[in-house]
């Protein structure tokens, strides 16, 4: 399991304040109870405590303590917003941490290896799983109950159905 939870992605400034617009990868409401982020700057992670948060359509403008100029943040565009596991949003029954999926070994009903779990895609009604069979070819399985028969994080294993039409 990752130690550390992505939350968004920087996509560029805001304003010449050293405010930023984020992309989130979490509910955007999640950044109102956020103290602080971590920002991937490349080797190392840069704790920056929040001091305001404003949201824009789909995106979360930040602003930063100690940032108050564009030219402080702006090296920054494109790069990774990342909270600690253990400041993470608590998850409900059947609710998975998109970074605890990705790589998963996906196997069949019958035990059977089918692929492994490349990716993760939100859709508005369910997530889409992005499966990798041993061929490179990919399967995409919506996360519903009839698909998606168990999810071990211990063992890293997802049993999935089959259902007809999604191959």
């Amino acid at each position: 399991m990752e130690d550390l939870l992505k939350v968004g992605v920087i996509t560029t400034t805001h304003g010449v304040r050293g405010e930023v617009k984020v992309f989130p990868t979490t509910d955007p409401e999640r950044f109102l109870d956020l103290e602080y982020v971590l920002l991937d700057a490349g080797r190392e992670m840069k704790k920056l405590e929040i001091r305001n948060v404003k949201f824009f359509k789909n995106l979360v403008i930040l602003k930063f303590n100690g940032i108050d100029n564009i030219n402080d943040i702006e090296m920054y565009k494109g790069r990774d917003l990342w909270v600690p596991r253990e400041e993470a949003q608590e998850l409900d029954e059947d609710e998975y941490y998109i970074g605890d999926l990705i790589g998963m070994e996906v196997v069949l009903e019958d035990n059977t290896h089918f692929g492994t779990l490349k990716d993760v895609m939100e859709t508005g009604a369910n997530d889409v799983y992005v499966v990798e069979l041993p061929d490179h070819q990919e399967v995409l399985l919506p996360a519903i109950r009839e698909c998606i028969l168990d999810v071990d994080l211990e063992e890293n294993v997802m049993t999935v159905h089959l259902m007809k039409g999604l191959l």
